[in-house]
């Protein structure tokens, strides 16, 4: 069923804030600053797997690093657009009336956390990788293995962010659920090279929301957001010539 993969992943990811959630009352705020801690470099490090999985290649026995001019032309850009938009202003209100329409108005974090969570299942290969094999293939494995990885990134998060990364199904079902919807106009377009460029600056992205935790800095890394397109229109237009 066309979804079905989406659906299992946005479930996982309600299940992962719920146990997330029962769990972080029970912390205290020593143990929600060290895992905060853990947390953000997990994601920081995840982010730079990604990173060097996309840039680093074997030539001649050695290793040669790839994708520099891409990758700054498309996070300086993609910057621009992001600001020029201001999507984090956009994703701001729309977590502070997910706090008013849920009742949250004690927890001070909800909305940070909100997109911070949201951010972390919604940039990456795997979220757009996964719902294109399910819309033209039929197969879900992707996502069942996203599904699982945003589960216990959510988990982590909720314990030390709060309520407001639970609500990260949202941007899942949207996300994803269109990208299935238009896999058949979306496939000519996401080529390797394509995949290979959004899985490089997603990389970037996450690894950017890891600093933001850990050392409580304030990169607005939804306003990075539109560096992505920029990076798959580049490899698109590159693969032209």
């Amino acid at each position: 069923m066309p979804g079905f993969g989406t659906l299992v992943d946005a479930a996982a990811t309600i299940i992962g804030g719920l146990i997330g959630l029962t769990f972080g009352k029970r912390l205290t705020a020593r143990y929600q600053e060290t895992m905060l801690s853990a947390c953000g470099l997990s994601i920081i490090f995840i982010g730079i797997g990604g990173v060097m999985a996309g840039m680093l290649g074997l030539k001649d026995g050695s290793f040669v690093a790839g994708g520099s001019v891409m990758l700054a032309s498309s996070l300086v850009l993609g910057a621009f657009i992001g600001e020029a938009v201001n999507i984090e202003k956009h994703m701001t209100r729309f977590g502070e009336w997910l706090k008013a329409k849920t009742g949250s108005h004690g927890e001070e974090g909800f909305v940070s956390a909100f997109v911070n969570a949201s951010l972390v299942v919604s940039i990456g290969a795997m979220a757009v990788l996964g719902p294109l094999n399910e819309g033209l293939y039929g197969d879900s494995s992707v996502l069942f293995a996203k599904s699982i990885l945003d589960l216990i990134l959510v988990l982590l998060m909720t314990l030390t962010h709060g309520k407001g990364c639970l609500f990260s199904f949202i941007p899942i079902l949207i996300v994803q659920g269109l990208v299935t919807l238009l896999a058949g106009l979306i496939r000519p377009v996401m080529t390797a090279e394509a995949i290979s460029a959004l899985s490089l600056v997603g990389s970037v992205l996450i690894a950017a929301l890891g600093i933001n935790m850990v050392w409580d800095k304030h990169i607005r890394v939804s306003n990075l957001f539109p560096s992505v397109i920029v990076a798959v229109i580049w490899a698109f237009i590159a693969a032209s010539f």
